[in-house]
């Protein structure tokens, strides 16, 4: 049987397939779905228009993903630190409580709930291998993110292991934060692309949120996991539209 209410900043695939068929991904606008939603998408926007600043520097292509610096040090543990602030949104507003501090196998249930494994990002404009990324793709075998185990590494050793803080570590960090933001609010800003070359759309593409990076929703959900309701007609005018998923 499937989900007959949306869980509390989740996004799920509806029972046919799309995200938003007849207005049924309105739902993440009702004030019972998340708290501060503005709050969130507004610091990912500041997150990514540093980062297209980064490019006036750094031209984005496979060649350059070594290369590091403060400033790449910077834009890299922000991201990171945004990234924890929408896990612990997620999971503490659905009722999980950490046991202790907040580790990565806290945020790692967030891939149950919003098979953030399965999301790719998109980068418009990209030299060579990397364009798309899978930047949670080692949750699926339930192994570390290489790219989040990197930046404890620097934060916990910034003289011994400066060098992972790395242009490609960013941008796998910043794909992460995009596929996160998504996997809560759909593209909720709406807003006009930032660059468009034509094609980015392409093979089941679609902007996310700040109109520059691209990314594709999962499309595996089983069918008893995804979305099915009548949100603007029926379900929004109950008194409790909104569940929590329980972890």
């Amino acid at each position: 049987m499937p989900v007959l209410k949306p869980y509390k900043r989740t996004v799920r695939q509806l029972t046919d397939g799309s995200y938003s068929y007849s207005g049924n991904s309105r739902y993440i606008s009702h004030p019972d779905y998340a708290k501060a939603s503005g709050h969130f998408i507004r610091a990912f926007q500041i997150v990514q228009k540093d980062l297209l600043e980064l490019f006036d520097y750094v031209e984005p292509s496979k060649e350059n993903c070594g290369c590091y610096s403060h400033r790449i040090l910077e834009l890299f543990a922000r991201c990171c630190f945004e990234l924890e602030a929408n896990f612990k949104a997620i999971l503490s507003e659905n009722g999980y409580a950490a046991a202790g501090s907040w580790t990565m196998a806290d945020y790692s249930k967030v891939n149950i709930s919003h098979r953030l494994s399965s999301y790719e990002v998109k980068m418009p404009v990209w030299e060579g291998e990397g364009q798309v990324r899978r930047p949670f793709s080692a949750w699926a075998a339930n192994e570390k993110l290489p790219w989040y185990a990197a930046y404890n590494d620097v934060k916990h050793s910034r003289h011994a292991n400066f060098g992972q803080a790395n242009f490609g570590n960013l941008t796998d960090a910043v794909c992460g934060l995009v596929a996160l933001v998504s996997a809560q609010f759909l593209n909720m800003d709406g807003g006009p692309p930032v660059l468009s070359l034509g094609d980015e759309q392409a093979d089941g593409f679609e902007y996310a949120s700040g109109g520059y990076f691209l990314v594709k929703y999962p499309d595996d959900w089983a069918q008893e996991d995804r979305y099915s309701f009548d949100w603007c007609h029926q379900l929004s005018h109950e008194p409790n539209p909104i569940q929590s998923f329980n972890y």
